[in-house]
Order: C-alpha cells, then structure tokens, then sequence
C-alpha cells in the first residue's frame, strides 16, 4: 500500500490527485477493506470495522489517512464517506446475522443538519438489524461541535444503534465525552496498548481505563493489537473486543466471509 505525505509530496501531484479523487468516485475506484474483530472471552470473530482504500489506476493502492487528507484539500470528504457508507452498508446486508459492523463518521458529515436523518434513512433501507452497526467518532469530530454531535448521535441512538469513541488515548482525553456523549463503548487507540505487555506505567493506565469504562457501563475495544502478549494483557484485564494484525490485517468482504465461517 501507497503511503503519501501530502504536506511534502510537490503541489503539482497534489492538485492532480484532488482532481483524480472526483473521478474517482464516479469509476468505482474507492472500496471499502474490513478487519475483523474478536471477542476476548473466545477469540470468535463478532464483526469488522470498515476502512476505505483508493485503487488508483497508476499509484496503486492509497491507504485511508492518506485518502481522506487528500479528500479534506478537495472538499470532497464528506461525498468519499457516504460513498464508503453505503458499499458496506450493501455489503454487510448479506453478512451472518451475528456480525456487526463498524463505520467511522467524519467532521464534515457530523457538521450537516440533516446527517443524522440522512443517515438513518439509508441505514433503513440496508435492512441491517439496528444493533449490528456502531458507529465511530474520534475526538476530531467532536471538537468541531460537540453539542451538535451528540444531538446527532443521540438521534441515531433511539434507532437502536451503538455509539464508540474511538482512537481514545491519541488526543487529549476529555472524559467529559465520556460523561454526555450516548456512548456504548470505547476504542483504545493502538498507542495505549503497544506497551502493555512489558512497561507497568502502560498497563496500570491501561486497568484504569478499563476499570472507568466499566463504571460507566461501557464496552472496551482494544485496537493494533499486535503480538500475543499484548492479546493476552488486553484479554486478561477486561477488554470486551480486540482487533490487530496479529490475527487479521484489513482485508475484503469474500475473505472476511471466509474468515468469519472458517
């Protein structure tokens, strides 16, 4: 997978590649990858978050951050993120019932009035049980109006979907999301466990955490989990879920298929 560097990459290909994203949309040339995630009491697979890839004709493939960085300059976020949306949407329509799906929201999205009604309208016709899909939203999404997402999410909520904070320990870790957002669970950012196995400062803040989500009734997933050491410190300490390269990298819909019923 490509990795780019907008900051630094020369203004001429920047420009060329705002201009190929809106190309981009309409050839199909945005698909969305999914990795699995398991649940710690088991290791089943319960579902998979939804990540977007950019197949270009000539870079090959363009991972997400760089996507949506490039996406931010032309404007075109949001378009990108309904476009992603809907593909998994479809595609976790035909999906085991006891999968559940992950999708990430996005500032630009959260920002419009009628998100939460839009949104909700196109969940309806996925005919998707409601409490299959969680919806995750970083602290960037939040610090740009938290009073309007937590309209929004609380919205979205009474349809029976989940709410996770996600990347949570990678920004400033305002627990006052924790207190007013209608949350169901946690997502710890893959910085806060790549530690835990070998340093007891990492882990002591990793059992806090986890002891607060639980105070506050909420689910802990584990994220970037990497090696069997950190699988074994995130299951022993109360994380609900986990997901990593050390069982599965981001992978397409058949192969998760495949991996689900194996």
């Amino acid at each position: 997978m490509r990795t780019l560097r907008s900051g630094l990459m020369p203004r001429a290909l920047a420009r060329a590649l705002e201009s190929d994203l809106a190309l981009a949309l309409g050839r199909g040339e945005i698909e969305v990858l999914y990795q699995p995630q398991f649940a710690s009491i088991d290791g089943v697979m319960i579902g998979a978050e939804a990540l977007a890839r950019w197949q270009h004709p000539t870079l090959g493939e363009i991972g997400a951050r760089d996507l949506f960085a490039i996406a931010e300059k032309a404007k075109l976020v949001a378009p990108v993120s309904r476009q992603i949306v809907a593909q998994a949407l479809d595609q976790a329509a035909s999906w085991p019932e006891h999968l559940r799906l992950s999708l990430n929201i996005t500032p630009e999205e959260i920002a419009e009035k009628s998100f939460a009604q839009d949104f909700a309208t196109n969940f309806g016709r996925s005919r998707i049980a409601p409490n299959r899909l969680t919806l995750e939203i970083t602290e960037d999404v939040l610090l740009a109006n938290l009073r309007l997402a937590g309209e929004a999410l609380a919205a979205l909520k009474k349809t029976g979907l989940r709410v996770a904070l996600d990347d949570f320990g990678a920004g400033f870790c305002n627990f006052r999301y924790l207190k007013e957002l209608p949350l169901d669970a946690i997502k710890l950012d893959r910085s806060m466990v790549i530690g835990i196995s070998r340093d007891e400062r990492d882990l002591a803040v990793l059992r806090a955490i986890v002891g607060l989500a639980s105070a506050l009734g909420l689910e802990v997933v584990a994220e970037g989990i990497e090696t069997e050491a950190q699988r074994d410190v995130v299951v022993a300490e109360g994380c609900d879920y986990w997901q990593g390269f050390l069982r599965a990298e981001p992978m397409r819909n058949d192969e998760m298929l495949k991996l689900a019923t194996a």
